[in-house]
């Protein structure tokens, strides 16, 4: 029993860590995925909380699973991770059979597996869980010296809490998003030569005389359900058959617009030579801000060299306008963008992005822009 106890324990914190770790790397992709469920849930007003529930909730996964190996206040931290697996579990499968939230992002973007395969593994997790929940008086610290234990869990503590804090302000370590360096973004905007979309099956529940039924599509239609009044809907749930086959990985709206209208999407995308990309999001934050010289440096650099600068904003055309004055940018492009797609293209607010024939070359946020732009030999160094 005693090495079984040791193995539930391995492979449960080993999890965990490795689910936080990932997740950590880019908690704003949590947050948003929150958002998302928060919005099919009618939760709309707890969007505010989402960037801190999803800090807190990657820093536990990494705190526990340490914590339950360790050894360290392990009927604690059992309890509190059973009752997160009850709720992952559910919230898995809800994903799984509802089919209104893609997928549930419980790796992050850099390792993505289908809804069913999470909840299944959620499933395996949560008996793992109640196992040693159930035997948790028979699980022991890893050293003798509680502040030995203590010492590693505070140092996971650390490196959680740490680790975020770096990747919020400095764009993710490992980029997964297909916005990443070495992507071609207009070439990932085109649809493969085999390319299906995705097949769901849609029930529709309706209720007559305290009785609900359910009908398919075709059910539906054949029977001409809307004719009859007395039928009254009740919910309508899709299930995905058939997954889509060669789409796009970045969406086709993703769309630069001119402030006085016009489509400029491929002309940026498949401009030839360097291209500097400056998306701002709420461009009234104070962190739009910050190091706003070394854009400015940037840009004027830019003019002599031949490089394209363009900001992409997220505000409305007249509020564009106004920052490109109150910025001291007339002469500067300025395109808006949808805040999704911002958001999905680079994670701090501002960021900057460099294209040479449309082709990702780095990206930096609003901490580490490049003081230096030097044009060597036909090609851009950013110093």
């Amino acid at each position: 029993m005693k090495y079984l106890i040791w193995l539930c324990r391995i492979v449960l914190g080993g999890l965990f860590i490795f689910s936080g770790v990932v997740k950590a790397n880019d908690p704003m992709g949590l947050a948003y995925k929150m958002n998302e469920i928060f919005d099919v849930w009618g939760l709309s007003g707890l969007a505010h909380m989402s960037e801190a529930l999803s800090i807190g909730m990657i820093a536990f996964e990494i705190i526990g699973g340490v914590a339950v190996i360790v050894g360290n206040s392990f009927r604690a931290y059992i309890a509190v991770m059973l009752l997160l697996n009850i709720f992952y579990t559910f919230l898995t499968y809800y994903i799984w059979t509802s089919g209104k939230v893609k997928e549930c992002g419980c790796f992050g973007d850099c390792l993505k597996i289908s809804n069913a395969e999470t909840f299944y593994k959620d499933v395996i997790l949560t008996s793992i869980n109640l196992f040693l929940w159930i035997f948790r008086y028979r699980v022991f610290p890893v050293f003798k010296v509680p502040k030995y234990n203590m010492i590693i869990v505070g140092a996971a503590a650390v490196f959680a809490f740490g680790f975020q804090w770096y990747t919020l302000h400095f764009l993710p370590v490992h980029d997964c998003l297909p916005y990443r360096a070495g992507n071609n973004l207009w070439e990932k905007m085109q649809p493969g030569p085999d390319a299906q979309p995705a097949v769901y099956e849609t029930k529709l529940t309706y209720e007559k005389n305290g009785v609900k039924k359910e009908f398919s599509e075709e059910e539906f239609n054949k029977q001409k359900i809307w004719e009859d009044p007395a039928w009254k809907f009740d919910t309508s749930v899709s299930t995905l058959v058939k997954e889509a086959v060669g789409q796009p990985e970045i969406p086709r709206d993703l769309a630069l617009t001119g402030l006085t209208g016009g489509d400029s999407t491929e002309k940026v995308l498949t401009s030839k030579g360097y291209t500097f990309l400056w998306f701002v999001r709420e461009p009234e934050k104070d962190e739009v801000k910050k190091n706003m010289d070394r854009i400015k440096n940037i840009i004027a650099k830019a003019g002599t060299m031949n490089v394209k600068f363009y900001v992409l904003c997220t505000a409305g055309p007249d509020l564009c306008k106004t920052y490109q004055e109150v910025w001291g940018m007339k002469d500067v492009t300025f395109l808006t963008l949808d805040g999704t797609i911002s958001k999905t293209a680079i994670r701090t607010n501002p960021g900057l992005m460099l294209l040479n024939d449309g082709t990702v070359m780095g990206k930096w946020s609003y901490m580490n822009y490049p003081k230096d732009i030097v044009l060597e030999n036909g090609k851009l160094n950013c110093k």
